[in-house]
């Protein structure tokens, strides 16, 4: 683009000729937007130079366009139109009512909590949009220290001296299987008792996996999994077909386990109850739909964990060494 033209397609000089196309007169226009008239006549001339047309002419009855000035009436408009509308996304997005946020978290806090979260918060909030990925605990506190996200749900035994980090829910682990496993009968088992029955796991690098298997090795038992799935759902057929037991949250098995006519047992071990965190980087580190989502969630969260289920302290503390070693795994 000409640059001499660029300069005189200024707003304010674009404003100046639709304000005169309105108004029919220079002296209105420059009274209406509060400029002198010899300025708006200036800026005027200046643009009809710089487009070599003549846009307007003056008549008898005051400015009138010419067919150049027609096109560029409409094309005034028409930017001045995107120009609007650019403002006022802008100040949405510094409202919060618009925008983006990358949001991260375990597989079980997506399925027990976040359906339910995230409906309410969107039936607030229905022009942001939440890039939610489910990752396992480490790798959440990963992606939010690096800033490839920017709220995190995951396990609280995940440590990081960096993120500031708020009680979000408690999550109780219990034993699924099915109806006629020999463990069916018993209301209350201990890990411990599940150690010598195939286990359906999910992947290597989940938190409850690694977690089973750090107990396992200090208790000198050797956890028998014979599969590893990606999932709940997967976990839940094999399960149903019969190849094994499993662990996971309580209500995941309710939302999902409980209509295939599984049964769940509680677990006596008192690590079992496990504390999820919301993680992030600062409220200074957030959009304005960000600092939306984190209040939401915290809101949420206080309604939920009182102060007796704010387990992280004592689950460490009553932790043996096994459990502090596997702190440091996740």
């Amino acid at each position: 683009m000409d640059r001499r033209l660029a300069r005189n397609l200024d707003i304010l000089t674009l404003q100046l000729f639709v304000a005169i196309c309105e108004e029919g007169s220079l002296t209105r226009a420059a009274r209406r937007e509060g400029i002198a008239p010899s300025a708006v006549s200036k800026r005027i001339a200046d643009l009809e130079v710089a487009l070599e047309a003549e846009l307007l002419h003056r008549g008898t009855t005051g400015m009138v366009l010419t067919s150049a000035g027609e096109t560029m009436l409409r094309y005034s408009r028409s930017v001045l139109r995107t120009i609007q509308t650019i403002g006022t996304e802008l100040q949405e997005y510094a409202r919060g009512h618009r925008g983006f946020v990358r949001l991260r978290a375990n597989m079980g806090t997506i399925v027990q909590f976040l359906p339910e979260e995230l409906e309410s918060f969107f039936a607030a909030n229905n022009r942001i949009r939440v890039d939610l990925a489910e990752r396992s605990s480490h790798a959440v506190v990963d992606e939010i220290e690096k800033g490839q996200a920017d709220i995190g749900l995951c396990s609280s035994i995940v440590e990081s001296s960096c993120l500031s980090r708020i009680p979000y829910r408690t999550i109780r682990l219990v034993l699924v299987t099915r109806d006629d496993h020999p463990l069916a009968v018993m209301s209350k088992v201990s890990i411990l008792d599940t150690l010598s029955y195939p286990h359906i796991g999910l992947e290597e690098h989940s938190a409850v996996h690694k977690l089973m298997s750090s107990y396992a090795q200090y208790v000198s038992k050797q956890l028998n999994t014979r599969l590893h799935v990606s999932g709940f759902d997967a976990q839940l057929r094999m399960i149903q077909a019969g190849l094994g037991i499993g662990f996971m949250p309580a209500e995941a098995f309710n939302a999902i386990g409980k209509p295939m006519g599984l049964v769940s047992l509680e677990l006596t071990d008192i690590w079992a109850r496990r504390q999820i965190d919301i993680v992030y980087r600062g409220e200074e580190s957030l959009s304005a739909a960000g600092k939306l989502l984190l209040h939401h969630l915290t809101e949420s969260g206080s309604r939920h964990v009182s102060d007796d289920q704010r387990v992280s302290p004592p689950l460490l503390a009553g932790l043996p060494d096994w459990g502090r070693e596997f702190a440091s795994l996740q």
